[in-house]
């Protein structure tokens, strides 16, 4: 048994449409071994490429704005607006981008949405400069959300790519390798920093515009589409009346919202409140590139974790673990601290890592769950109704949770306003890591009727 694909001909002289597979099967043994594992393998690749590279263009703001010095005319809250809106308008187009894998192709919609981030690379590389007015910033940092619809259609189309046996771990490094590029382009900032100084912020974008080209052409040349993906007009509507859509849109805010908004704000954060030791663009990016990547690294590990001892118990706790780093970074910032300060971020980002990884295998475990209680005892009458309903949250708790990295910059942004500190965002990040906490157990620990089982 073979993988058959059809290459679309030329016709009078016209490109080929490209490249389709028109029989996939991954459930079957014999044809995932005759070649669907190689074939998914290669679409595998390319989409943690083309999604590290969104992530790192999605998140270039977060680096961009360490060069705003005084000749930019921007201050302490300005900055902050500048890294917020890139996520707000990332999180936006997280459900069209979703739906779009199976409308358009999965190797079309990724030339394409990896050929869009030329956009917002191009304009950074040339437009800033001092003299440019905030508008224009605003607007350079809004194009840029463009990358942050790049995780969505990746991990939809990869998901169809795979056997329900192997999409854990699959899903799990593709988002952690897309994660990363949270922390890439942390080190391209310090790279352009270290050597042509902080008068030359374009070039941070310009080093992407070849790695665009590059990952667009690969996925034209490498990548396929699948002809049977299909969007289900009804799970999105189905869906959004189920309660656990929204409390695991809740939790997600609390791990990725926070992973993302950190990576957005833990530089701006650094120079503001330590000034004196963070006098230079320079010496605040040393250290945002190691959050960024632990919390990447530990996405895999935390889908593992609730592999083995449940994803809604190592949920819970890895929302406890973030309080008590939300707390020592409160510590530290009272006594000012700045080792236990870094200790703490590092910490948050370490276990908002581990909780991506962890939510998100929590959502097929709950709808496989009810599925099973609707079915009357037909496993593949539950199978299909689970995953049609857990591929369409995904999307919905993807672009809820990506909306979390706004909330953090607007936390941020008040606190220093009203107190010159992080203080009360601090003290909020506490109060909601509790709350999801207590969602987490209320909903999905505590023994009650009607909990889902195996979550």
């Amino acid at each position: 048994m073979t993988v058959t694909t059809r290459a679309a001909r030329r016709d009078g002289g016209r490109p080929p449409k490209g490249r389709r597979i028109d029989d996939w099967r991954p459930e079957d043994p014999a044809f995932w071994a005759a070649g669907g594992a190689r074939i998914a393998r290669r679409n595998l690749v390319l989409s943690i490429l083309t999604e590290h590279i969104g992530f790192s263009v999605w998140t270039l703001w977060s680096v961009l704005v360490l060069f705003l010095g005084p000749a930019y005319g921007v201050d302490a809250a300005g900055k902050f607006t500048l890294t917020a809106v890139p996520a707000l308008a990332g999180a936006a187009l997280r459900i069209p981008y979703t739906l779009a894998v199976a409308r358009f192709g999965g190797r079309n919609w990724t030339i394409f949405s990896t050929a869009l981030l030329l956009v917002p690379a191009v304009l950074a590389a040339f437009l800033i400069e001092p003299g440019v007015s905030f508008t224009t910033l605003l607007i350079l940092s809004a194009v840029a959300g463009v990358g942050g619809g790049n995780f969505a259609s990746s991990m939809a189309n990869i998901n169809a790519f795979y056997p329900q046996r192997l999409k854990g771990r699959a899903l799990g490094v593709n988002a952690g390798g897309g994660n990363l590029g949270v922390a890439v382009v942390q080190l391209a900032g310090l790279l352009v920093l270290a050597t042509a100084g902080k008068d030359r912020p374009g070039l941070v974008a310009g080093v992407y515009i070849p790695l665009i080209v590059l990952a667009a052409l690969g996925s034209a040349r490498y990548m396929d589409n699948l002809t049977q993906a299909r969007n289900d007009r009804h799970a999105m509507r189905d869906v959004c009346k189920d309660a656990h859509t929204w409390i695991m849109s809740v939790l997600y805010i609390g791990t990725f919202g926070s992973f993302i908004g950190f990576g957005f704000a833990f530089g701006q954060v650094l120079q503001v409140q330590f000034a004196a030791d963070f006098d230079t663009p320079v010496k605040a990016a040393y250290l945002t590139f190691l959050g960024p990547t632990l919390g990447s690294l530990l996405r895999p590990a935390g889908g593992w974790l609730a592999d083995r001892l449940g994803g809604a118990a190592v949920t819970f706790w890895t929302f406890a673990a973030m309080a008590a780093s939300a707390g020592l970074v409160l510590a530290a910032s009272l006594r000012g601290s700045l080792p236990l300060f870094l200790a703490g971020f590092v910490l948050l980002f370490a276990f908002s890592g581990v909780g991506n990884g962890s939510t998100y295998k929590m959502i097929p475990a709950i709808f496989r769950a009810k599925a099973e209680r609707r079915a009357g005892g037909d496993p593949a009458a539950a199978e299909h109704e689970a995953r049609r309903l857990a591929g369409a949250l995904i999307g919905i708790a993807g672009a809820v949770g990506a909306f979390g990295g706004v909330l953090v910059n607007i936390a941020f942004r008040q606190s220093f306003l009203a107190s010159g500190t992080g203080d009360g965002a601090y003290l909020a990040f506490i109060a909601f890591y509790a709350v999801c906490g207590a969602l987490t157990w209320l909903v999905y620990l505590r023994t009650r009727p009607g909990r889902p089982a195996g979550v």
